[in-house]
């Protein structure tokens, strides 16, 4: 079973939170693949129909469930109409309610200040997020940042990764390799990307390029490629891999030059493993990556900056070693997971004790 984004959050924090001795029981649609792995860790799962967001007998539904468990604390992660309804059940049962926002795309001013006066607090996954909503009028005291979590023992360097990742996907021994690691949606950044690679291969003409997962982009890309002789020899498009911690490591650096960006998970993943990073300064992005110490950032579009540290990044194995030993440890003492079940269980207690 492979989770992502914030399924992968939400089974990380309830597991946590037993090691704390917190009683938690997850929500979720009956059948859906979170409920199995929460089941899996050992965490009680209650079945819990969500058709979205027009879906008012969320209300009630979520309602009954309250009053059967009687929580302390309603958290909402889903945004499958339990933003809106699920906060209403919490406030009509009278449970204090927090709601997650993974997210930095903005909302009208006039909604988000509606919206987010309900929950007791607002919780986001990055400072970038909270940004969004403080400019859009949420009052600064409800919203808090506590931000995602990446699972440092799955994810970590290992000297052999290179080696295996050549071979994997047929590439020469000595290949320097770029990766990218992102949904094929416009936002993510991969034309900026192509557009640079050009600039990149004349200076480093060993360089291969993976991109790694799906997407409605992902064919006219592919298609994209092919029809070029140099990317159709330097780039590869392995689609969705579910066992990138096996592949993260064997890169020299990874890309990611999105112009929207919650936080990144698969940039905390690639730091945990000791792998520089060039991506956008969007969102959440520039927590993880800072500038000279764990990697580059550009102004997202911008291709010749792009390229250009990149090659620079490609053309010192000293600086590459420099940037991944220091984002490893960024992720280390700023996203572990049990920096992230502390900071949500900080939240509660504070709701709780108030």
């Amino acid at each position: 079973m492979h989770l992502y984004g914030g399924a992968l959050q939400v089974c990380f924090l309830t597991e946590g939170l037993a090691a704390h001795g917190v009683t938690s029981l997850l929500a979720c649609s009956p059948g859906s693949a979170v409920g199995d792995e929460a089941r899996r860790r050992g965490v009680a799962v209650a079945p819990l129909v969500m058709k979205g967001d027009a879906d008012v007998g969320l209300v009630w539904r979520l309602r009954q469930l309250i009053r059967q468990w009687r929580p302390d604390v309603l958290h909402l992660h889903s945004r499958r109409g339990c933003d809106v309804w699920g906060t209403w059940a919490g406030r009509l049962a009278g449970v204090p309610v927090v709601l997650s926002r993974r997210v930095d795309n903005p909302e009208p001013a006039w909604w988000a200040q509606r919206k987010y006066r309900w929950p007791n607090r607002v919780v986001t996954i990055s400072q970038g997020i909270r940004q969004v909503l403080l400019s859009e009028g949420v009052p600064a005291e409800q919203v808090i940042c506590v931000p995602s979590a990446v699972d440092t023992q799955a994810y970590q360097p290992d000297p052999r990764a290179a080696a295996a990742l050549r071979a994997e996907f047929a590439l020469p021994d000595d290949a320097l390799v770029i990766g990218m690691a992102a949904q094929f949606i416009e936002r993510k950044g991969h034309r900026t990307l192509l557009q640079a690679l050009p600039q990149v291969i004349a200076q480093h003409p060993s360089v291969r390029v993976l991109l790694f997962g799906q997407g409605p982009l992902l064919e006219p890309l592919r298609q994209q490629v092919a029809a070029d002789a140099l990317l159709r020899q330097h780039v590869s498009l392995p689609g969705f891999r579910a066992d990138l911690m096996r592949w993260l490591p064997g890169l020299d650096v990874l890309a990611h030059p999105a112009s929207m960006e919650g936080l990144g998970v698969a940039l905390l993943q690639a730091a945990a493993c000791g792998v520089p990073i060039v991506a956008g300064r969007a969102g959440g992005i520039p927590e993880i990556v800072v500038p000279g110490v764990t990697g580059e950032l550009i102004t997202p579009g911008d291709v010749p900056a792009l390229a250009g540290h990149l090659q620079r990044l490609l053309h010192s194995a000293e600086l590459r070693h420099r940037y991944g030993q220091a984002g490893r440890e960024r992720v280390l003492t700023q996203f572990s997971i049990p920096a992230m079940v502390a900071g949500n269980l900080a939240v509660y207690r504070a709701l709780v004790a108030s």
